[in-house]
Formats: C-alpha cells, sequence, structure tokens
C-alpha cells in the first residue's frame, strides 16, 4: 500500500472551512475530511494553531478559542516551528516571511506538498504549494 501524501494546509484553508467562505469551502473541507480520515497525513504549522486561537478568542471566548484549537490538533498534526525552520525561512526570497515560515515547516515536517489558496505567495519552492482542488484530484 503506497503512502499518504503528506501536506501541510494554510490556515487560509482551515478558515475558509470554520467561516464557510464560499466558493471555497467544497474544496477545503473535503481536504481537512481527508486528512480527518488519514488518507492524507495532514499538517498545520505550529504559528498557524497560535494565530487561529487568537483570532477565536478575539472575535468569540477563549472557551471557544480552546475548542477550535483542540479540533485543528485532533485533525491536523502540528508541524514545529523551531530555530532550524526560522533560520530556513530567512534564507527564501519569500515577500512575506509567515509565509516563508510555513514553507521551511512543511520542509521540515517531511510534507510533499502545501495546500493553500495563495499559491502565488509559494511559487519559490522549495515544495510545490497546490490549491485544495488540486490537491483532491491527486487523492
Amino acid at each position: 500500500m503506497p503512502a499518504n501524501l503528506k501536506v501541510l494546509v494554510d490556515l487560509n484553508v482551515i478558515l475558509d472551512v470554520v467561516q464557510r467562505r464560499q466558493p471555497f469551502y467544497s474544496a477545503s473541507s473535503a481536504v481537512l475530511a481527508h486528512a480527518e480520515t488519514r488518507t492524507i497525513d495532514g499538517f498545520v504549522a505550529a504559528h498557524s494553531v497560535t494565530t487561529r486561537f487568537y483570532l477565536v478568542a478575539r472575535f468569540a471566548s477563549l472557551r471557544q478559542a480552546r475548542v477550535a484549537v483542540g479540533q485543528i490538533v485532533s485533525i491536523l498534526r502540528v508541524a514545529a516551528v523551531d530555530d532550524a525552520v526560522i533560520a530556513g525561512a530567512l534564507q527564501l526570497p519569500y515577500g512575506d516571511f509567515e509565509d516563508a515560515v510555513q514553507m521551511m515547516a512543511a520542509v521540515r515536517a517531511g510534507a510533499e506538498y502545501v495546500v493553500t489558496r495563495n499559491i502565488d505567495d509559494y511559487k519559490v519552492g522549495p515544495l510545490p504549494a497546490l490549491r485544495p482542488v488540486e490537491l483532491l484530484a491527486l487523492i
């Protein structure tokens, strides 16, 4: 049996599902469903988890933020953001440092792809970026 695809899921894909953003909801929720059923090995960068907590706590409550983070980590494994990830991110020619950190967290976690709706932000590898619909076509 072939190994599952390993992907790092960008926070914008998670927010598509949580906020039911159209027309992205269907494909993004299918990606998370595949991660939940372990058809793919899904990761989320550690800093995306803290950002999700912050957003929910700010606009809802601390209790709901804890639930939201619990849901994410029950579906996706957390890709570490450590000194090696930061050092690697500093070497990437990205305009957005957060994207560079995300890319290097994916590399460090052994991911094959970054799944995002902002593929233009990730044109300069080292991993390919796919939109949710493109990942679904590979599964």
